[in-house]
C-alpha cells in the first residue's frame, strides 16, 4: 500500500511540474484581450489589442480583462483536474494542496 501512495506521489509532482509549464489561452471581446496562464494557475501573459483602448470606455476595457483572465483559469483548472485526476483514480486532493482540483 505505502509503494502505492509513493508512486502516486511521484506521479502526482511530475505532474504538476509538467502542468506548471503548460499554458492556455483564453480571450475575450471577440480577441480583443488574451490570457495566458499556466496549470499551475499563474498568469503569465496578458495582451491588450491597442485598438481597444478608448479612454471614454475603461469599464469595456476592465470587463473584458476580467473575462480573459476568468476564462483562462477556468481552461487552466480544467486541464489540471483531468491531468491529476487520472493519477488519483477520483480520490480528490487527499489534503495535497492541488491546483484545479
Amino acid at each position: 500500500m505505502m509503494q502505492q501512495v509513493q508512486k502516486m506521489q511521484q506521479e502526482m509532482q511530475q505532474a504538476q511540474e509538467e502542468l506548471a509549464r503548460e499554458t492556455v489561452t483564453a480571450s475575450a471581446g471577440g480577441g480583443a484581450v488574451k490570457a495566458t496562464m499556466t496549470g499551475g494557475l499563474e498568469l503569465v501573459s496578458l495582451e491588450i489589442d491597442p485598438e481597444v483602448l478608448d479612454p471614454e470606455d475603461v469599464e469595456m476595457l476592465q470587463d473584458m480583462v476580467l473575462a480573459a483572465v476568468n476564462e483562462s483559469l477556468n481552461s487552466a483548472q480544467e486541464m489540471a483536474s483531468k491531468r491529476l485526476g487520472g493519477i488519483t483514480g477520483g480520490l480528490g486532493d487527499l489534503g495535497l494542496n492541488i491546483p484545479g482540483m
